[in-house]
């Protein structure tokens, strides 16, 4: 469901279908000075970016009705200067490239902190994120790579199973959980 904008502010669309987030990120973004036009779906954000035009959006990988990253390439199609931040509970090297070369400028896995979202959003076009303060962990690593070939083999268990060496309920496994810290 759509939320009207305030008369002021930055004109941002936020996308994502889980409504408690949504909700409380639409509180955040609003007092940050940004006119605020949440949904839950593609097919409403399609809508909504069509009429808005938006400058700003944060964006889910995951929907209900399908990919944000096709969301991405659209809304840049329509307006070449929007500023896209794309968020994902299954964060993963090979998705991010994906999002950047699609259009976003950054992309964040949740629970991303609001502050991080606002700066993302705020950032000079052309500043570069900070490096991570620690590098990531071995098993953060196996995970990447793992994700890295699973996405190569577009997804299909079987072929990724074959590729990296190992049995097919083992990958299905992985694949269900959550990325390591």
């Amino acid at each position: 469901m759509a939320t009207e904008p305030e008369a002021e502010g930055r004109p941002l669309l936020l996308v994502d279908d889980d409504a408690p987030f949504r909700q409380r990120l639409s509180v955040l973004l609003a007092r940050k000075g940004f006119a605020v036009t949440s949904v839950g779906s593609i097919s409403e954000a399609r809508v909504e970016a069509a009429r808005l035009k938006p400058s700003h959006a944060v964006v889910d990988m995951r929907l209900e009705d399908g990919n944000g990253l096709d969301l991405v390439a659209e809304m840049r199609a329509m307006s070449p200067d929007v500023r896209i931040v794309m968020l994902t509970g299954y964060g993963n090297l090979a998705t991010a490239v994906a999002a950047v070369k699609a259009g976003a400028i950054d992309y964040l896995a949740k629970p991303a902190d609001p502050e991080d979202i606002v700066r993302a959003l705020s950032a000079d076009g052309g500043t570069r994120p900070e490096a991570p303060p620690e590098p990531m962990s071995a098993d953060r690593v196996r995970w990447e790579h793992i994700q890295r070939v699973y996405e190569l083999c577009d997804r299909n268990v079987s072929e990724t199973a074959r590729r990296l060496k190992m049995l097919r309920r083992t990958l299905q496994r992985i694949l269900a959980k959550r990325s390591p810290k």
